[in-house]
C-alpha cells in the first residue's frame, strides 16, 4: 500500500526502476521503489543542484536547451516564491529505506500575457523511459487544473526525439510556432470531475 507523504502532489507509485544500459559498476541493476512526486521547498536547492549535475551532458543541454554550469542558481530559482504563486517546481523521489533520491524535475510557470503555462522537465538517465516523466506530467497538469489555468506548452529541440515521444503520449501537439531549431508543443488542459 502507498502513503502520502506531506508535500505529494498524486498518490506515489512504486515502480520497478531498471536503469538504462543495464548493471554498471556502482549501479543497482534493478531498483524498487515508490516514486513520489512532491512540491519543492527551500531545503532542496543543494540536493536539486546535485541533481542537475548528474545529468550527462546530453541531457543537461536537452533540459536546459544549451549548456549551463551555474547548477546552484538555476536549484535556487527553482523555489516556491509566495510571490509568485503560479509558479511551482515538482520533483521525482525514488524512495528507498526512508531516504529519498531526486530522479526528475519539472518547472512550471504561468505566463499571464499569453494565458498559459509553461514547463521544463528531466528525468535523470538511469531513470528514463520507465514512466517517470509521465508521471510527472500528470502530477503538473493535475497542478495546473488546480490552479485554473487551461492551457500549457513547452518547447524542445527537432532532435530531442525522447521529449517530443512523451509529450505526444501525454497528449501535446506541435501548434507549429517552433522554428527551425525548436518545436513549440501546446495542451488544452480539462478540469476532472
Amino acid at each position: 500500500m502507498s502513503e502520502i507523504f506531506p508535500g505529494d502532489v498524486v498518490e506515489p507509485a512504486e515502480l520497478v526502476i531498471v536503469p538504462l544500459g543495464g548493471c554498471q559498476a556502482g549501479v543497482v541493476a534493478e531498483a524498487k521503489g515508490m516514486v513520489r512526486i512532491r512540491a519543492a521547498s527551500a531545503s532542496d536547492v543543494a540536493s536539486l543542484s546535485a541533481y542537475f549535475i548528474s545529468l550527462s551532458p546530453t541531457s543537461r543541454n536537452k533540459r536546459f536547451m544549451g549548456a549551463r554550469a551555474d547548477f546552484a542558481v538555476v536549484a535556487a530559482e527553482c523555489l516556491p516564491k509566495t510571490s509568485h504563486p503560479d509558479r511551482f517546481t515538482l520533483l521525482a523521489e525514488l524512495r528507498r529505506e526512508g531516504q529519498g533520491t531526486i530522479i526528475g524535475e519539472t518547472r512550471y510557470a504561468y505566463d499571464a500575457a499569453a494565458s498559459q503555462g509553461e514547463f521544463a522537465i528531466s528525468v535523470a538517465d538511469a531513470f528514463q523511459r520507465q514512466g517517470v516523466g509521465f508521471l510527472m506530467m500528470t502530477a503538473m497538469e493535475m497542478r495546473a487544473v488546480n490552479l485554473g489555468h487551461d492551457m500549457i506548452a513547452g518547447e524542445t529541440a527537432r532532435t530531442n526525439a525522447e521529449m517530443r515521444g512523451l509529450a505526444k503520449k501525454a497528449g501535446f501537439r506541435d501548434t507549429g510556432l517552433g522554428d527551425w531549431q525548436s518545436i513549440h508543443l501546446a495542451k488544452r488542459l480539462s478540469r476532472r470531475r
